[in-house]
């Protein structure tokens, strides 16, 4: 990344991978805007989640269209998102919003996820739901802009790792 162009960052992973923590310390450091990509889901998204029923691509349409148009928006200030991005297609429509976005995934163990996610409070993705995000999960290729960084440190730790991986291409 060059240093006079401000990163624009989706911070991907799966549901309790630590994407806002994470992605909000990112930011900060990076000195970029940051949105939540949860805020942009239409509310028939939430109530099907908290009913327990995973979404399906018709579902994740308009939400990717609202951090899509996001990106687009901060193309020339820079920023970081979080999205779970978890299929090649939906990075690729997120990367078609604005060139330079680069995917930043957040990488733990099934059940390192798992405890974390059973743990948490307030947030409307039920943990029986976990599973279905691994299926859906396709790591990046070689030929995307990215980087996986492993979310086994502290929030601290794994942002360190993040803004490297960032900052180093």
């Amino acid at each position: 990344m060059s240093q006079h162009t401000a990163p624009l960052v989706v911070v991907m992973g799966v549901s309790g991978s630590g994407k806002t923590t994470v992605g909000q310390l990112l930011a900060r450091h990076l000195g970029v805007p940051y949105a939540e990509g949860d805020d942009f889901h239409p509310a028939s998204n939430v109530a099907k989640l908290r009913a327990g029923h995973p979404l399906d691509d018709e579902d994740r349409r308009p939400w990717l269209e609202e951090v899509a148009r996001w990106l687009a928006d901060h193309a020339d200030s820079g920023g970081v998102v979080t999205c779970s991005a978890l299929k090649r297609r939906y990075r690729a429509r997120l990367a078609s919003a604005a060139s330079r976005v680069f995917f930043l995934h957040l990488d733990g163990s099934p059940e390192l996820i798992a405890a974390r996610i059973t743990a948490r409070r307030g947030h409307f993705m039920p943990p029986e739901l976990l599973r279905t995000q691994f299926a859906d999960f396709e790591a990046l290729g070689e030929d995307e802009a990215g980087a996986a960084v492993p979310i086994d440190g502290t929030p601290q730790e794994t942002a360190a790792l993040a803004h490297a991986a960032v900052t180093s291409t």
